[in-house]
């Protein structure tokens, strides 16, 4: 995609009436984006968008410029990933409404990456400062991406937490992402933290916009729709985070929560959560033994080398640095033998795996 084209997915996200659905639609009715700018009236009606919404649209056209904002969009050191691009994430496809594009600082080009959200009260209490940093710093040694929104409390001290075990985290806001807006303000440092840790602060919000009440329960839907499951630690009756959980709950994702006191406001959210139906998470292998993800370190390190074929891409989920049978492996890929032994020998030419001698072999770096 031309940098020109993705300029005007950056202009059609200054129009606040173009909504993902409305976006969705008029992706899928012009060949790009350009065309879809400079279209009439009877074209965008075509493509199924509103009287009402095409004479806003008319108006808020007048006063963007496309080349203009694109232009500020890389002078901030920012990317834009689009709904139609390979590397946006595939967890975030599945949703109701995905963002038809989000903007991002940091590195955020794997679709694939097993990412959990950890949300909670920004009134922590002791309990939750300590629980916080000791389940998360689990997680991520495991090489779970850690998922959460950035906001003072629990938020904070997950992105902390994942930092501090040299783990991946990844900040969804609810403001743009150039440095005068980033929301709170007070998490500045935070997020340039999260960049160079090798993580990624993303927002579905152009640049400029500022952290509006409306807009956080917008993004949790992000938070959870990227993630397969969301962990609630302290929350109050009514939360943030209680939201977030919800859209995990629609988005037919996994619910966690952390249980605390029956005397503790702070922990009324997650209690009511695991009354319904949450699991209850007092550590990090509770999270990982119910996402079936107690192999996901061995998977994540192995993803560093590429496979050319589903064949490969079958063999290398097994392989790790344990030596693992090649009798196992047919076994377990449920591939033909003759094609397992002659995909071994391939992706040992490659360098992707070695034979440490009677058929025992091993990743390749």
């Amino acid at each position: 995609m031309s940098l020109t084209e993705k300029a005007y997915w950056v202009a059609f996200g200054q129009i606040s009436r173009i909504t993902p659905l409305r976006f969705k639609k008029i992706i899928n009715y012009f060949p790009s984006l350009e065309t879809a700018w400079y279209a009439g009236r009877d074209d965008l009606a075509a493509a199924g968008i509103e009287a009402e919404v095409i004479d806003d649209f008319f108006i808020k056209r007048e006063t963007v410029d496309p080349a203009s904002l694109w232009q500020a969009v890389l002078s901030e050191g920012i990317g834009i990933i689009t709904l139609t691009e390979p590397s946006y994430p595939n967890l975030l496809k599945e949703i109701y409404d995905p963002p038809p594009f989000l903007y991002y600082r940091g590195r955020f080009d794997d679709p694939d990456e097993f990412r959990l959200a950890v949300v909670g009260t920004r009134k922590t209490t002791p309990y939750g400062r300590q629980v916080t940093p000791e389940i998360v710093r689990d997680l991520a040694a495991q090489k779970l991406t850690i998922v959460s929104g950035m906001a003072l409390g629990i938020d904070s001290h997950a992105h902390e937490a994942a930092i501090e075990a040299g783990g991946r985290t990844i900040a969804v806001l609810g403001s743009g992402i150039d440095r005068s807006s980033i929301y709170p303000s007070t998490n500045r440092r935070l997020a340039e933290r999260i960049i160079e840790s090798g993580g990624a602060v993303i927002s579905e919000f152009p640049l400029g916009a500022i952290g509006l009440k409306h807009h956080f329960p917008q993004r949790n839907r992000i938070i959870s729709g990227l993630s397969l499951g969301t962990l609630v630690i302290e929350a109050g009756e009514v939360s943030g985070s209680l939201i977030t959980a919800k859209h995990a709950l629609e988005q037919n994702r996994e619910v966690f929560a952390v249980p605390g006191s029956i005397h503790s406001p702070t922990a009324v959210g997650p209690n009511n959560l695991i009354k319904m139906g949450a699991r209850a998470v007092t550590g990090a292998n509770d999270v990982l033994e119910s996402l079936d993800l107690t192999e996901v370190r061995h998977f994540a390190e192995n993803k560093t080398i590429i496979p050319e074929s589903d064949e490969e891409g079958k063999i290398l989920r097994l392989l790790s640095k344990e030596p693992i049978h090649i009798d196992k492996i047919i076994k377990e890929s449920k591939l033909d033998p003759q094609v397992v032994i002659g995909t071994l020998a391939l992706m040992e030419m490659k360098g992707k795996t070695k034979n440490l001698g009677a058929m025992n072999y091993i990743i390749g770096h």
